[in-house]
């Protein structure tokens, strides 16, 4: 299910409040297939940017449509909805697979593996269309892989956009790690009744 921006924004839950941009570790993002190592990463911008297409973008190899791209974020996030801005002429992508929490998944994978969801996509050039998820399945989303398999018969696919919608979490990742190293008690940091010339050995 695709909405359209035939609304007030700022009404519906379309506006950049909602964007998920800043929770992207944007560091760790990655793409398989991508002509231009490392270009994957200027596909992830502000939501009102998102038509800014003057700097770099995603495209696949020559002959190749094939995209597949790992988002991870820095807090688990809850997503609405996913937004797709592809290139003109044939080379937006027409078919958008997904899968969360899945890492390290190659092209052998993904046309192996069931999505959780997938949609076929129109040309969005405009960046006017969102693509709702089923939400109950898009709880406690660690990480995304997007598997674009095909263009619209253009040679090559191109994104220039790629934006989710939703809730995240008030806790990164590192704070949660950090939390559960924490409560189990590292024995080298305590001291015994035992070392210290006691006669128990229970840890203070």
């Amino acid at each position: 299910m695709a909405c359209t921006h035939d609304h007030s924004c700022e009404d519906h839950d379309c506006s950049s409040n909602w964007s998920l941009y800043k929770h992207i570790d944007l560091a760790k993002v990655t793409a398989l297939n991508e002509a231009n190592p490392g270009s994957v990463k200027s596909v992830f911008k502000a939501w009102e940017d998102r038509l800014n297409s003057s700097g770099e973008h995603l495209e696949s190899n020559e002959g190749d449509p094939e995209l597949l791209v790992y988002i991870p974020f820095t807090s688990d996030v809850k997503i609405k909805s996913i937004s797709v801005v592809g290139g003109a002429d044939g080379t937006s992508p027409s078919k958008m697979r997904v899968f969360i929490n899945r890492e390290g998944i190659d092209f052998s994978d993904a046309q192996g593996m069931q999505p959780v969801q997938e949609w076929d996509l129109v040309e969005n050039l405009q960046g006017v269309l969102e693509y709702q998820t089923r939400y109950s399945k898009f709880q406690s989303v660690a990480s995304i892989t997007l598997h674009f398999p095909e263009s619209f018969g253009g040679d090559t696919t191109q994104i220039h956009y790629i934006g989710f919608k939703g809730e995240a979490t008030q806790l990164k990742r590192d704070v949660v790690a950090t939390i559960v190293y924490e409560i189990t008690p590292n024995p080298s940091d305590h001291k015994t009744r035992a070392e210290t010339g006691g006669g128990l050995s229970q840890v203070e």
